[in-house]
């Protein structure tokens, strides 16, 4: 059976897409001048988020970064 390619996106696919958009609240972000912040990777729990925050000063040790609850929707760096 030959697949539908002109499917449109309906209602219940736009609610699915903003529920999972807002399944990754907790974020990373790193600090810049002037109290401007960045999000460099989101996480579904704190805990996850913790543990990445652990993993980043080995990457890049002269960076100062903080775990933070975003409800904004940016586009992450990494």
């Amino acid at each position: 059976m030959p697949e539908n390619t002109d499917k449109k996106t309906s209602q219940s696919d736009n609610h699915t897409i903003a529920y999972k958009e807002r399944l990754n609240s907790w974020a990373i972000a790193r600090l810049l001048p002037n109290t401007q912040r960045e999000i460099v990777a989101r996480f579904r729990s704190r805990s996850d988020a913790d543990g990445y925050m652990r993993h980043l000063p080995q990457e890049i040790p002269n960076a100062s970064y903080m775990v933070v609850f975003d409800c904004q929707r940016q586009e992450a760096v990494i």
